[in-house]
């Protein structure tokens, strides 16, 4: 765990928090208050999918501090490295600043880390961050898990995103196991059923640096509230 990021979280959560706009059945109106919210409390990232990049990038304009995170193959990761670029080309193309890609789990899986760790390097060779999202509901309870993290930050990921939203709640407990496994090497985002301050301020004190939730204006207004 950062203390500097404790410090922060404590002193103001938005600078942890990113923003997660990925219901599909978001309206133009929805998506526009959330880029305009998001823009104003300051949040680290939000991060959306790739028909809403344009978007987004627009309402956020071109000096927010908050950044602008395109998912990839998202949320199985069941496409072809090939399309997995192209994605990430247009979503680069499109104003995002950051990528959180859904790796290759199948050669995880089969063993062929080659293979899973090539598919990072190349999507983190097209110049900007890329973080890796690992399966909380499989993975962290996988003897794979400290494979896949050591070969994802060795073939470039800048971060790592435990959790996917789907499924159980991440845990205080799993953040701290993948907190040690990566050694103050990269980034840590939590993800999945963050709603609550307490629980944001929990998962930071386990050792993530960011939170990733789709309730970041409840979270920032619980702190508010506290005050």
């Amino acid at each position: 765990m950062s203390q500097k990021n404790l410090e922060e979280a404590n002193e103001n959560i938005s600078k942890v928090i990113y923003q997660a706009i990925l219901n599909p059945h978001l309206d133009k109106e929805m998506l526009v208050q959330f880029c305009e919210g998001s823009k104003q409390n300051g949040f680290a990232g939000l991060c959306t999918c790739l028909s809403h990049l344009s978007i987004a990038r627009e309402r956020l304009g071109s000096k927010s501090c908050t950044k602008l995170i395109s998912v990839i193959a998202f949320p199985f990761g069941f496409i072809p490295t090939y399309n997995k670029l192209k994605e990430a080309e247009y979503a680069i193309e499109s104003g995002a600043e950051e990528l959180d890609i859904v790796p290759n789990y199948f050669a995880l899986k089969e063993g062929n880390i080659e293979l899973f760790a090539e598919e990072i390097n190349q999507l983190s060779e097209l110049g900007i961050p890329v973080r890796v999202i690992i399966d909380g509901d499989i993975l962290l309870t996988s003897s794979k898990l400290s494979l896949a993290i050591n070969a994802s930050i060795d073939a470039g990921a800048t971060g790592i995103q435990i959790g996917n939203g789907f499924g159980p709640s991440i845990t205080k407990m799993q953040v701290q196991e993948v907190s040690k496994m990566i050694k103050n090497r990269c980034s840590i985002k939590a993800v999945g059923g963050i709603k609550t301050f307490d629980q944001a301020i929990d998962m930071i004190e386990a050792g993530s640096t960011y939170i990733g939730t789709s309730f970041g204006f409840e979270i920032t207004q619980a702190q508010k509230n506290k005050e």
